[in-house]
């Protein structure tokens, strides 16, 4: 598949930093996951992070949200010191949006209600829901589906689903964990050109793990290869790919993404 990315940030409109993760280390229990990791995300930037499992890139997410405190180091966001501060805090205030994996709506509400119910939280003027709702519906199509409960739309409905639901409170920052997991090729293609349209339409900084990592790295800007607890590797997803470290510890040889 030749690249969808017709753009590459290579100056970014802010060099500045929305996220700073600080020479932060992480334990589950005696296992060392993060090793003094460093990693700066930039404003309206697209990063993708890959590395095998267990190498901790759910850990940074859950390190961005509040879930999981680092053992050692700092995390900032938008140059606050976050370290220390709530989970719900930390959405509020700095506008985090995330979408899980797995789940992430309820399965018998419809695809309307899932939106409704999620917008009551963050928005408390009814006018501005409807508002902020029928956006949505136009801008994922949904038209056809408003009243399909949501256990019986496809995959990649769901997903689209689970992103919207998490663009509800306009985020600046929008984590998606796996988002092409387990669908087709066409739906991942449509999957990458909402990641897309959100960083030039809504100007939002997007980070995205997976595993599948030409998928992945057909719609970044940047790429971080994490392989013991550290990145090994950073820069463009051709950089990334030619990396020494980055072949011999993931990649291997034959990986390209043309």
């Amino acid at each position: 598949m030749a690249l969808i990315k017709k753009f590459r940030i290579k100056s970014f409109k802010s060099d500045e930093n929305i996220v700073e993760i600080k020479n932060t280390s992480v334990f589950y229990n005696k296992r060392q996951i993060l090793n003094n990791l460093n990693l700066n995300i930039k404003k309206q930037e697209i990063l993708g992070m890959l590395g095998p499992n267990g190498v901790g890139k759910s850990t940074i997410f859950n390190l961005i949200t509040g879930l999981k405190d680092p053992n050692y180091g700092k995390i900032f966001i938008e140059g606050f010191d976050v370290t220390n501060l709530p989970i719900n805090e930390r959405f509020l205030k700095f506008k985090l949006g995330f979408v899980p994996q797995y789940g992430g709506l309820i399965h018998d509400l419809t695809l309307l209600d899932n939106l409704r119910l999620v917008s009551e939280i963050h928005i408390p003027e009814k006018e501005l829901r409807e508002q902020k709702i029928n956006k949505l519906i136009s801008q994922f199509e949904f038209e056809t589906l408003l009243n399909v409960k949501a256990k019986h739309l496809s995959g990649g409905q769901k997903k689209k689903l689970v992103i919207a639901m998490a663009l509800i409170n306009d985020p600046k920052i929008l984590l998606l964990d796996e988002p092409f997991a387990a669908l087709d090729i066409l739906t991942i293609r449509m999957l990458q050109e909402i990641i897309i349209n959100l960083q030039s339409t809504e100007e939002i900084s997007v980070v995205v793990c997976d595993h599948q990592a030409r998928d992945l790295l057909n719609c970044v800007d940047r790429a971080v290869i994490l392989s013991n607890g550290q990145i090994i590797a950073s820069g463009s997803p051709k950089e990334v790919i030619s990396d020494k470290a980055a072949k011999s510890q993931y990649f291997g040889d034959e990986f390209n993404i043309n």
